[in-house]
Protein backbone atom coordinates (compact mmCIF):
# COMPACT_ATOMS: atom_id res chain seq x y z
CA UNK A 1 0.00 0.00 0.00
CA UNK A 2 1.33 3.40 -0.94
CA UNK A 3 0.53 4.94 2.19
CA UNK A 4 2.45 2.41 4.36
CA UNK A 5 5.88 2.72 2.19
CA UNK A 6 4.95 6.65 2.92
CA UNK A 7 5.13 6.63 6.58
CA UNK A 8 8.20 4.66 6.17
CA UNK A 9 10.04 6.93 3.93
CA UNK A 10 8.55 9.74 6.13
CA UNK A 11 9.71 8.76 9.14
CA UNK A 12 13.41 7.72 8.25
CA UNK A 13 13.96 11.13 6.38
CA UNK A 14 12.52 13.28 8.65
CA UNK A 15 14.82 16.38 10.63
CA UNK A 16 14.14 18.88 12.54
CA UNK A 17 14.19 21.60 10.11
CA UNK A 18 11.66 19.61 8.29
CA UNK A 19 13.77 20.30 4.65
CA UNK A 20 14.79 17.71 2.11
CA UNK A 21 17.44 17.60 -0.44
CA UNK A 22 14.01 17.96 -3.21
CA UNK A 23 13.45 21.78 -3.21
CA UNK A 24 10.09 22.47 -2.05
CA UNK A 25 9.33 19.62 -0.66
CA UNK A 26 9.19 18.89 3.37
CA UNK A 27 9.13 15.80 5.56
CA UNK A 28 7.36 16.24 8.43
CA UNK A 29 7.29 14.17 12.22
CA UNK A 30 5.21 15.82 15.10
CA UNK A 31 4.51 14.66 18.33
CA UNK A 32 1.15 15.16 19.95
CA UNK A 33 2.86 17.02 22.37
CA UNK A 34 4.15 19.77 20.52
CA UNK A 35 2.45 23.03 21.24
CA UNK A 36 0.20 24.83 18.19
CA UNK A 37 2.11 26.56 15.92
CA UNK A 38 1.21 30.08 14.70
CA UNK A 39 2.04 31.75 11.06
CA UNK A 40 1.24 31.90 7.76
CA UNK A 41 0.18 28.65 5.70
CA UNK A 42 1.86 29.81 2.62
CA UNK A 43 1.01 27.81 -0.93
CA UNK A 44 1.05 24.19 -0.49
CA UNK A 45 0.18 20.43 -0.58
CA UNK A 46 -0.01 18.79 2.74
CA UNK A 47 -0.81 15.33 2.65
CA UNK A 48 -0.91 13.43 5.90
CA UNK A 49 0.46 9.60 6.03
CA UNK A 50 -0.31 8.80 10.27
CA UNK A 51 -1.43 10.74 12.79
CA UNK A 52 -3.83 14.14 12.00
CA UNK A 53 -3.36 17.73 12.55
CA UNK A 54 -5.82 20.49 13.52
CA UNK A 55 -5.35 23.62 11.07
CA UNK A 56 -7.46 27.02 12.46
CA UNK A 57 -7.48 30.11 9.56
CA UNK A 58 -9.71 32.73 9.94
CA UNK A 59 -13.13 31.25 11.18
CA UNK A 60 -12.64 27.82 9.40
CA UNK A 61 -11.35 24.40 11.45
CA UNK A 62 -9.89 22.07 9.34
CA UNK A 63 -8.87 18.38 10.47
CA UNK A 64 -7.17 16.10 8.29
CA UNK A 65 -5.68 13.01 9.09
CA UNK A 66 -4.45 9.74 7.63
CA UNK A 67 -4.54 9.24 4.06
CA UNK A 68 -6.01 13.06 3.45
CA UNK A 69 -4.51 16.04 2.05
CA UNK A 70 -5.34 19.74 2.28
CA UNK A 71 -4.54 22.72 0.06
CA UNK A 72 -3.99 25.98 0.97
CA UNK A 73 -4.10 28.66 -2.28
CA UNK A 74 -3.51 31.52 -0.70
CA UNK A 75 -1.20 32.58 2.35
CA UNK A 76 -3.65 32.66 5.28
CA UNK A 77 -2.78 33.39 9.01
CA UNK A 78 -3.67 30.60 11.16
CA UNK A 79 -2.74 27.90 13.69
CA UNK A 80 -1.26 24.18 13.48
CA UNK A 81 -1.69 21.94 16.21
CA UNK A 82 -0.97 18.16 16.51
CA UNK A 83 -3.54 15.55 16.87
CA UNK A 84 -3.47 13.57 19.50
CA UNK A 85 -3.62 9.99 17.48
CA UNK A 86 -1.53 8.30 20.11
CA UNK A 87 0.93 7.94 17.42
CA UNK A 88 3.51 10.86 15.81
CA UNK A 89 2.31 12.54 12.68
CA UNK A 90 3.97 12.10 10.22
CA UNK A 91 3.16 14.10 6.49
CA UNK A 92 4.76 15.13 3.02
CA UNK A 93 4.62 19.03 2.47
CA UNK A 94 5.34 20.69 -1.40
CA UNK A 95 5.23 24.33 -1.75
CA UNK A 96 2.80 25.53 -4.86
CA UNK A 97 4.42 27.76 -7.12
CA UNK A 98 1.82 29.80 -9.55
CA UNK A 99 4.65 29.75 -12.08
CA UNK A 100 4.69 25.75 -12.22
CA UNK A 101 1.23 25.23 -12.52
CA UNK A 102 0.73 27.75 -15.07
CA UNK A 103 3.31 26.15 -17.55
CA UNK A 104 1.25 23.11 -16.88
CA UNK A 105 -2.02 24.63 -17.90
CA UNK A 106 -0.58 26.10 -20.63
CA UNK A 107 0.18 22.64 -22.18
CA UNK A 108 -2.91 20.63 -20.92
CA UNK A 109 -6.22 20.22 -22.79
CA UNK A 110 -8.95 22.14 -20.74
CA UNK A 111 -11.57 19.65 -21.77
CA UNK A 112 -9.59 17.14 -19.16
CA UNK A 113 -9.73 19.52 -16.45
CA UNK A 114 -12.72 20.77 -14.31
CA UNK A 115 -13.67 24.39 -15.43
CA UNK A 116 -12.50 26.64 -14.40
CA UNK A 117 -14.68 28.71 -11.51
CA UNK A 118 -16.11 31.85 -12.05
CA UNK A 119 -15.81 32.75 -8.47
CA UNK A 120 -12.68 32.57 -5.91
CA UNK A 121 -12.78 29.06 -3.93
CA UNK A 122 -11.93 28.53 -0.31
CA UNK A 123 -8.32 29.24 -0.13
CA UNK A 124 -7.76 26.34 2.02
CA UNK A 125 -9.80 22.49 1.40
CA UNK A 126 -9.12 18.78 2.96
CA UNK A 127 -10.07 15.73 0.37
CA UNK A 128 -9.13 12.10 0.44
CA UNK A 129 -6.00 11.37 -1.19
CA UNK A 130 -5.91 9.36 -4.61
CA UNK A 131 -4.01 6.23 -4.74
CA UNK A 132 -1.89 7.98 -7.98
CA UNK A 133 -1.69 11.41 -5.98
CA UNK A 134 0.04 9.18 -3.09
CA UNK A 135 1.37 6.52 -5.54
CA UNK A 136 3.58 9.50 -6.82
CA UNK A 137 4.28 11.09 -3.54
CA UNK A 138 5.79 7.79 -2.84
CA UNK A 139 8.22 7.91 -5.85
CA UNK A 140 9.14 11.47 -5.33
CA UNK A 141 10.28 10.40 -1.26
CA UNK A 142 12.22 7.50 -2.73
CA UNK A 143 14.78 9.33 -4.74
CA UNK A 144 15.43 10.97 -1.34
CA UNK A 145 18.07 7.97 -1.47
CA UNK A 146 18.78 7.94 -4.75
CA UNK A 147 20.98 10.88 -5.66
CA UNK A 148 21.76 10.18 -8.94
CA UNK A 149 18.09 10.30 -9.94
CA UNK A 150 17.14 13.14 -8.01
CA UNK A 151 18.04 15.84 -10.28
CA UNK A 152 16.21 14.34 -13.56
CA UNK A 153 13.67 12.63 -11.90
CA UNK A 154 12.31 14.98 -8.98
CA UNK A 155 10.95 18.35 -11.19
CA UNK A 156 9.36 15.19 -13.56
CA UNK A 157 7.81 13.54 -10.50
CA UNK A 158 6.68 17.04 -8.94
CA UNK A 159 4.81 17.75 -12.09
CA UNK A 160 2.80 14.85 -11.80
CA UNK A 161 1.82 15.90 -8.46
CA UNK A 162 0.19 18.90 -9.72
CA UNK A 163 -1.54 17.26 -12.50
CA UNK A 164 -3.22 15.00 -10.37
CA UNK A 165 -4.01 17.63 -8.22
CA UNK A 166 -4.99 19.87 -10.84
CA UNK A 167 -7.18 16.88 -11.96
CA UNK A 168 -8.88 16.32 -8.98
CA UNK A 169 -11.41 17.84 -6.32
CA UNK A 170 -9.70 20.76 -5.69
CA UNK A 171 -8.49 21.16 -9.19
CA UNK A 172 -10.34 24.23 -10.05
CA UNK A 173 -9.12 26.38 -6.89
CA UNK A 174 -5.86 25.26 -7.75
CA UNK A 175 -6.34 26.20 -11.50
CA UNK A 176 -6.74 29.34 -9.94
CA UNK A 177 -3.58 29.90 -8.28
CA UNK A 178 -1.83 29.42 -11.94
CA UNK A 179 -4.02 32.07 -13.88
CA UNK A 180 -2.28 35.74 -14.06
CA UNK A 181 -6.13 37.24 -14.37
CA UNK A 182 -7.95 34.98 -11.97
CA UNK A 183 -10.17 36.81 -8.98
CA UNK A 184 -8.28 34.56 -6.60
CA UNK A 185 -4.83 36.17 -8.12
CA UNK A 186 -6.74 39.60 -7.29
CA UNK A 187 -7.75 38.78 -4.15
CA UNK A 188 -3.66 37.28 -3.43
CA UNK A 189 -3.09 40.77 -4.77
CA UNK A 190 -4.71 42.49 -1.83
CA UNK A 191 -3.68 39.57 0.98
CA UNK A 192 0.00 40.53 -0.17
CA UNK A 193 -0.50 44.11 0.44
CA UNK A 194 -1.73 43.88 4.07
CA UNK A 195 0.88 41.41 4.71
CA UNK A 196 3.79 44.46 3.97
CA UNK A 197 1.28 47.04 4.99
CA UNK A 198 -0.04 45.28 8.20
CA UNK A 199 1.08 48.16 10.82
CA UNK A 200 -1.10 50.82 8.52
CA UNK A 201 -4.55 51.59 8.51
CA UNK A 202 -6.32 51.08 5.25
CA UNK A 203 -9.89 51.90 3.44
CA UNK A 204 -11.31 48.76 2.17
CA UNK A 205 -11.91 51.15 -0.75
CA UNK A 206 -8.85 51.40 -1.94
CA UNK A 207 -8.20 47.24 -1.50
CA UNK A 208 -11.43 46.74 -4.06
CA UNK A 209 -9.53 49.33 -6.26
CA UNK A 210 -6.13 47.40 -5.81
CA UNK A 211 -8.13 43.97 -6.74
CA UNK A 212 -10.38 45.58 -9.79
CA UNK A 213 -13.43 44.60 -7.68
CA UNK A 214 -16.43 46.86 -6.52
CA UNK A 215 -16.08 47.11 -2.54
CA UNK A 216 -19.55 44.64 -2.53
CA UNK A 217 -17.60 41.99 -4.78
CA UNK A 218 -14.54 42.57 -2.91
CA UNK A 219 -15.82 42.20 0.67
CA UNK A 220 -17.59 38.52 -0.73
CA UNK A 221 -14.33 37.19 -2.37
CA UNK A 222 -12.16 38.33 0.55
CA UNK A 223 -14.48 36.48 2.65
CA UNK A 224 -14.64 33.81 0.65
CA UNK A 225 -10.68 32.86 0.13
CA UNK A 226 -9.60 33.81 3.90
CA UNK A 227 -12.64 33.04 5.61
CA UNK A 228 -12.27 36.05 7.09
CA UNK A 229 -12.69 40.33 6.69
CA UNK A 230 -10.12 42.27 5.33
CA UNK A 231 -9.62 44.02 9.05
CA UNK A 232 -9.79 40.80 10.59
CA UNK A 233 -7.52 39.39 8.20
CA UNK A 234 -4.81 42.93 9.37
CA UNK A 235 -5.57 41.95 12.97
CA UNK A 236 -4.16 38.03 12.70
CA UNK A 237 -1.41 39.27 10.66
CA UNK A 238 -0.18 42.23 13.34
CA UNK A 239 -0.62 39.81 15.87
CA UNK A 240 1.08 36.89 14.91
CA UNK A 241 4.12 39.54 13.91
CA UNK A 242 3.83 40.94 17.46
CA UNK A 243 4.31 37.44 18.50
CA UNK A 244 7.50 36.78 16.36
CA UNK A 245 8.61 40.19 18.48
CA UNK A 246 8.07 39.32 21.69
CA UNK A 247 9.98 36.03 21.04
CA UNK A 248 12.91 38.56 20.57
CA UNK A 249 12.44 41.62 22.45
CA UNK A 250 10.90 39.83 25.67
CA UNK A 251 8.86 42.13 27.79
CA UNK A 252 8.16 45.07 26.09
CA UNK A 253 4.81 45.06 25.24
CA UNK A 254 3.85 48.65 24.54
CA UNK A 255 7.10 48.90 21.84
CA UNK A 256 5.80 45.87 20.10
CA UNK A 257 2.19 47.04 20.38
CA UNK A 258 2.81 50.23 18.41
CA UNK A 259 5.68 48.63 16.91
CA UNK A 260 2.69 46.30 15.25
CA UNK A 261 0.31 49.60 14.36
CA UNK A 262 -1.78 49.60 18.21
CA UNK A 263 -2.21 53.00 19.76
CA UNK A 264 -4.15 51.32 22.72
CA UNK A 265 -1.83 49.08 24.71
CA UNK A 266 -4.26 47.83 26.67
CA UNK A 267 -6.34 47.13 23.23
CA UNK A 268 -3.08 45.41 22.04
CA UNK A 269 -3.03 43.09 25.64
CA UNK A 270 -6.84 42.19 25.06
CA UNK A 271 -6.56 41.26 21.21
CA UNK A 272 -3.79 39.58 22.14
CA UNK A 273 -5.04 37.36 25.26
CA UNK A 274 -7.63 36.78 22.94
CA UNK A 275 -6.04 35.18 19.86
CA UNK A 276 -3.68 33.42 21.71
CA UNK A 277 -5.03 32.44 25.25
CA UNK A 278 -2.05 34.22 27.23
CA UNK A 279 -1.28 38.12 27.93
CA UNK A 280 1.71 39.51 25.69
CA UNK A 281 4.40 39.50 28.65
CA UNK A 282 3.96 36.22 30.06
CA UNK A 283 3.63 34.81 26.27
CA UNK A 284 7.16 36.35 25.63
CA UNK A 285 8.41 34.37 28.59
CA UNK A 286 6.92 31.04 27.08
CA UNK A 287 8.32 31.69 23.62
CA UNK A 288 11.79 32.11 24.88
CA UNK A 289 11.42 28.94 26.95
CA UNK A 290 10.68 26.65 23.67
CA UNK A 291 12.64 25.53 20.82
CA UNK A 292 12.27 27.48 17.63
CA UNK A 293 9.85 25.39 15.08
CA UNK A 294 10.09 26.05 11.55
CA UNK A 295 7.71 27.72 9.76
CA UNK A 296 6.56 25.08 7.69
CA UNK A 297 5.51 23.18 10.34
CA UNK A 298 1.72 24.88 10.43
CA UNK A 299 -0.10 23.30 7.99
Amino acid sequence: MPVEEMRALLDRHARPDLGTAIAGVQVCRFEHTDPPVSGMSGTVLAVIAQGGKRLALGERLCEYRAGQYLVTSVDLPGTGQVMDTAQPTLAFGMTLHPADIAALLLEADPDDLPAAPRTPQAGVAVTDAPPELLDAIVRLLRLLDRPADRRILAPMIKREILWRLLSGPQGPAIRQLGLADSSLTHITRTVQWIRENYAKPFRVEELADLAGMSVSAFHRNFQTVTGMSPIRFQKHIRLQEARLLLAGRGADVTGVGHAVGYDSSSQFSREYRRMFGTPPSQDAVQLRAQPAVPAAALP
